[in-house]
């Protein structure tokens, strides 16, 4: 008999590639991510019909064509511990199609960028069986959600490399600060348009449209596109407090800020300097209490690159 494998016995490592899917070398010591909720689909492609004539009925053989692997995961939004270093999952959002700007002993800013996005390599185990992506290129999520823990999202897609029985490193995880829950004394700062709203639910999508492209000489993932989202949940208030009708009417360009975190090397700032609010949605009910769910479309400046900015202090 054989024995079994425990799900939850898993190692994640991502490195950023020097050269596009070239195994860059990654160590548990190194490239470690402290990840949760992980889901893999190993081995995503199509199964291309053969079309082959017979002299009877039966299924028909298939080719595998466009081969790659998706992995999904949830990292915890936190810094490093140490302001000017940047967090275990770093990579992951310049994988993502964002710079990293360090300033040391200061601060680490990620903010998007439109050409020269780098790649990952990706290996994921369970049990003792490495999944590879390289190449590997994603999308994310930033949700912050009252009384839980702040999360990134984050679906990468990397180009495929066949599965292998290889030992787990041991992880190094010191990179990842513990999170501290979104509320009133962790969360000091969040307004909309320089108006302090009550905040019940915060999520800025990247918006990566990740595509494969497979032709004869070329294999790769690329970010083709990008269109950001920002979705809020917030207490309902007078009109002459907040109006979002008269805002969404006119089109109004409004400055959106959360600061999460209060020590220093632990203090999340994401900011979008031009957002546009959408048509407002109907009222809901919570606890007696009139909330409204608000969307924004975070907006560049000309220049470009400067619609959101995530800064660790």
């Amino acid at each position: 008999m054989f024995d079994q494998v425990f799900f939850r016995k898993m190692v994640l490592l991502a490195k950023l590639e020097s050269a596009y899917a070239v195994d860059p070398t990654l160590t548990g010591a190194a490239n470690a991510i402290l990840a949760t909720d992980i889901a893999l689909r190993p081995m995503e492609g199509q199964d291309v019909p053969r079309g082959l004539i017979r002299n009877y009925l039966s299924g028909e053989a298939t080719v595998p064509a466009g081969l790659h692997t998706v992995i999904e995961l949830s990292t915890e939004l936190a810094g490093s511990g140490t302001a000017g270093v940047a967090p275990g999952w770093g990579p992951l959002m310049r994988g993502a199609g964002c710079a990293e700007v360090i300033v040391a002993n200061t601060s680490v800013t990620y903010s998007p960028i439109s050409e020269d996005m780098e790649s990952l390599y990706i290996k994921f185990w369970l049990g003792n069986t490495l999944h590879a992506l390289k190449g590997a290129r994603g999308d994310a999520t930033i949700g912050i959600d009252a009384q839980g823990i702040p999360r990134i999202r984050w679906t990468y897609t990397g180009l495929w490399v066949a599965p292998s029985e290889v030992s787990r490193p041991v992880p190094t995880l010191t990179g990842f600060a513990k999170p501290k829950i979104a509320a009133a004394a962790n969360t000091p700062t969040f307004n909309l348009n320089s108006v302090e709203l009550a905040l019940r639910s915060w999520s800025l999508k990247l918006g990566n449209k990740v595509e494969q492209r497979f032709l004869v000489n070329t294999e790769k993932v690329i970010i083709s596109d990008r269109a950001e989202t920002l979705d809020l949940t917030v207490e309902v208030t007078p009109l002459t407090d907040f109006d979002p009708f008269a805002l969404a009417e006119a089109q109004t360009r409004m400055p959106a800020e959360i600061v999460h975190g209060t020590t220093p090397g632990n203090i999340v700032t994401i900011a979008a300097p031009s957002c546009q609010l959408k048509r407002p949605g109907a009222a809901t009910n919570n606890q007696g209490v009139a909330e409204r769910p608000l969307n924004l479309t975070p907006l560049p400046s000309d220049a470009g690159d400067d619609q959101f900015s995530l800064t660790l202090t």
